[in-house]
């Protein structure tokens, strides 16, 4: 059994905010934003909708947690200038009441905010009650209470300071007798350390004063009350007597009923808001939101040894439908939900291309049409998708990043439309605008196949091969499979929705957006052209798009994206061995010098017949002949200009390999250039590619740029381009992994149950198909088993691991709860978190 110790507790939030209505009536329209808050701190804000008076964000927060919170708020917020601003509304929800609205969207009505409710924070104090002796003559002794404020944490910031004191109050009695102590003020800290002792003197003396009558019924109907304050303001301080308390940070109220008088009380306590104002029956509006909280207990890795095996095994699983991962896919709500979790664990483990391969076989043997492959939202194109997510947005940022900015940043008129082309404006310009930018997002995007990261060129090298053997009558399904997820799923949505993929963080305006939405609708057809089997026109609905359509689709342009396309598609490593011929990128007669030699002179400078191509560098003598040397593309470990006083010769570059180079000399500088930067691109993505390099060549013994004598020395000068964006690592946590797999299996252990049901009553019926009941987010197809036996036995194998794995998960919450101390700085009395530990919204 694990430990409390061994177990991570990994939390996140996504919150996806809609759109605003019937907010409270105000001046015409308004500038809005929204707000996420965990308890006081700002964690996330829309960007401002300009003139709305319903407006719509449409965007998302996702992350990790990296603290406690008690509570999530969303605040809508008016912008009445550049640094003026007004909330509107907001809605709060406690951490333990957001299961509740896990995955699916609600309307929340908007609340008035009141500061004296959002607090934060911990108190820490010490109640201990005693007799001591009374100086005074009439009294042989009395009782009091001594209150001890040791310290707090976690305290609110105000306006960006915190100088917290403390207010001690006891009230008892039946005249509600109350007394008022406070701390000294702790400066610029949000956990102050106070150490401060008071004492409340509880005597009560008879009508005659003549005998102590103390009444204990008094003391236990009183009430100990602690409040926070953050004191800022020098003026009330010093000047007007401390007639302001300062902003309220919360407080605490006991009831000495509840505490044993007999012994020391010591605890933590969570503060507390006020009550609220009465609030105004009047409707401030409602917003849209749809708030996803997972908090994932993580296991060690030993714990997901059966589950992990079971998972892995999906791959080599004949049928796939038969595979755990096929089966996950299939009993959740949305693919997405699956996908996530298995592109990170089978990524981790170098199993997702194989996975990949088996899922999309299955579902070409599906497809009859080779038009409608890949265009539905499948388990397959989900983790792809997901897959393009985890590795490729840096090469989708190397890629549009800068072509993004130049529209966005100087937007020219591109409305071809001219049922809504503006005063002023020229079609045949605003036509000449919109070319321009397709042509410059095409450029961008095919100039950058080369350096696309080797899983993605994989991936969509293995689904080219599948497709070109599913469908050998098809001359245009190899196009078809890649562009279906390169540009449909990624690049054209990109350059429609630049915020969705952290191109640009601002709004953009109607002119820019109306640009993004030309340009993507273009790329997107040129796509289709290529890679539909169908020839003729072009499909469209909008008549105004023709013109511009007709002036981009020449050859030259189909060709450069066919061109892209295949060199995406060439797979890398282990997946190149049955790709097709190798596709030539460049060709041309140059100049080398011989490798490897020490002679020096112009006779060792010959000219030489250069193909570069996806997989190779070779030279020969003449275009036809047999290549005299081949280097493969992985073994070029930079390509970098040479100094000219190597040998006084100009246009002169180097492909430097292990312990030697290949000096080329180019006839002009446009062909060094062309060459240099198709070279550079094929090595950019190798795994070794150098990160420093010699400038100069190694003549007479020693390197002439640094004058270093070996000549296996490291180089002195760092290579061009940095680092490939496709060494970026990506840190896979696979153990949280499988626990999110495990609690998706475990809240939809009714749809396994019904599937075993079905296998076992019709196990010998091939094709038996089983079908949910209930709606679902997602248009769901009913499931085809295509082995029931091997079906049946694999989902009773996940019973048995998610059975076994939530065993653990029960065996761990009781533990927990038993060792959990309340009033200890980790579980403080007033947390309504601590209550979560045995709850259901745990395995959500």
């Amino acid at each position: 059994m694990a430990g409390v110790g061994d177990v991570r507790v990994e939390e996140s939030l996504r919150v996806k905010i809609g759109e605003a209505k019937n907010l409270l009536a105000g001046s015409g329209q308004r500038n809005t934003s929204c707000a996420v808050r965990l308890d006081s701190e700002e964690i996330y804000r829309t960007s401002v909708v300009e003139k709305a008076q319903d407006p719509f964000f449409g965007e998302e927060f996702s992350g990790e947690i990296p603290k406690q919170f008690r509570s999530l708020s969303v605040l809508v917020y008016e912008s009445a200038g550049s640094k003026s601003e007004k909330v509107l509304g907001k809605v709060s929800l406690k951490k333990d009441e957001l299961y509740k609205y896990h995955q699916k969207e609600h309307w929340f009505p908007l609340a008035t905010p009141d500061t004296e409710t959002d607090v934060q924070g911990k108190v820490h104090l010490e109640v201990r009650f005693d007799e001591y002796l009374n100086t005074e003559p009439d009294f042989i002794s009395s009782h009091r209470m001594a209150i001890r404020v040791l310290e707090c944490s976690d305290l609110m910031v105000i306006n960006g300071a915190c100088n917290p004191y403390a207010v001690v109050t006891l009230s008892w009695g039946k005249l509600k007798h109350k007394e008022i102590k406070r701390t000294t003020v702790k400066k610029k800290t949000i956990c102050p350390q106070f150490e401060e002792l008071f004492h409340f003197d509880l005597n009560n003396r008879g009508q005659n004063h003549d005998r102590n009558i103390y009444n204990f019924d008094d003391i236990y109907q009183g009430e100990l009350s602690v409040s926070l304050w953050h004191d800022d303001s020098k003026v009330s301080r010093e000047v007007l007597g401390n007639m302001f308390r300062g902003c309220f940070l919360g407080e605490v109220r006991i009831l000495l009923r509840d505490l044993d008088l007999a012994t020391v009380h010591k605890a933590w306590y969570c503060l507390q808001g006020r009550e609220p104002n009465k609030q105004s029956p009047q409707d401030i509006g409602s917003i849209r939101l749809k708030i996803c909280y997972t908090a994932d207990y993580v296991f060690d890795s030993h714990y997901y040894e059966d589950l992990r095996s079971l998972l892995l095994a999906s791959a080599d699983t004949d049928p796939v439908s038969s595979s755990a991962a096929y089966i996950l896919g299939h009993i959740v709500d949305m693919h997405q939900q699956a996908a996530q979790p298995l592109v990170r664990l089978f990524y981790h483990h170098d199993k997702l291309v194989p996975l990949i391969c088996a899922l999309a076989d299955r579902e070409m043997k599906q497809t009859t049409d080779p038009n409608t492959l890949f265009r539905g939202n499948s388990l397959l194109s989900k983790m792809i998708d997901e897959l393009m997510k985890l590795v490729g947005l840096p090469y989708l940022h190397d890629t549009l990043k800068a072509f993004v900015d130049y529209v966005c940043d100087d937007p020219k008129p591109c409305e071809i439309d001219s049922t809504r082309i503006r005063d002023g404006e020229n079609l045949n310009d605003n036509l000449g605008n919109t070319k321009s930018y397709v042509k410059g997002a095409l450029e961008a995007i095919t100039g950058s196949g080369l350096v696309c990261p080797a899983l993605m060129r994989d991936v969509f090298g293995v689904l080219k091969e599948m497709a070109l053997k599913n469908y050998p009558d098809s001359s245009t399904v190899r196009y078809h499979a890649v562009s279906s997820f390169i540009f449909l799923r990624f690049f054209a949505p990109a350059i429609l929705g630049p915020k969705l993929f952290d191109l640009r963080s601002d709004t953009q305006d109607y002119c820019v957006q109306r640009a993004l939405t030309l340009i993507s609708k273009a790329i997107t057809t040129l796509v289709n052209i290529i890679s539909s089997s169908s020839s003729g026109s072009f499909g469209l609905k909008e008549e105004y798009m023709g013109p511009l359509l007709d002036s981009l689709s020449t050859s030259s342009v189909l060709d450069s994206i066919r061109m892209f396309l295949d060199i995406i598609s060439s797979a890398t490593g282990a997946y190149s061995k049955n790709i097709e011929a190798p596709i030539v990128l460049k060709e041309g007669q140059m100049i080398k010098r011989a490798q490897g030699r020490n002679r020096l002179g112009r006779k060792n400078f010959k000219k030489r017949y250069f193909c570069l191509t996806n997989q190779y560098l070779s030279y020969a003598k003449a275009k036809a002949e047999k290549a005299l040397c081949m280097i493969p593309v992985e073994d070029i470990l930079a390509v970098e200009r040479l100094q000219e006083d190597s040998f006084k010769m100009k246009y002169m570059f180097q492909v430097v390999q292990q312990h030697r180079a290949l000096y080329v000399q180019a006839s002009n500088c446009v062909e060094e250039k062309e060459w240099l930067d198709i070279l550079t691109k094929v090595c950019k993505s190798n795994k070794n590619r150098l990160k420093m390099y010699h400038p100069a060549a190694f003549i007479n013994g020693h390197w002439l740029c640094c004058k270093s004598v070996d000549p296996n020395a490291a180089g002195c000068s760092p290579v061009t381009g940095g680092v490939p964006v496709a060494e970026i690592q990506v840190d896979i946590d696979p153990d949280r992994e499988l626990e999110k797999v495990h609690s998706l299996f475990l809240a939809h252990m009714d749809r396994l149950d019904s599937l075993q049901a079905c296998l076992k009553t019709g196990q010998e019926a091939c094709g038996a198909q089983v079908v949910y009941a209930g709606t679902t987010e997602e248009p769901r197809a009913s499931m085809i088993v295509e082995d029931p036996q091997s079906c049946f036995q694999t989902v009773n194998r996940i019973q048995t691991c998610v059975i076994s794995l939530e065993q653990e998960h029960k065996q761990y919450l009781r533990m927990k709860q038993r060792s959990t101390v309340i009033g200890s700085r980790e579980a403080p009395i007033g947390d309504d978190t601590c209550g979560m530990l045995l709850g259901p919204q745990t395995h959500l």
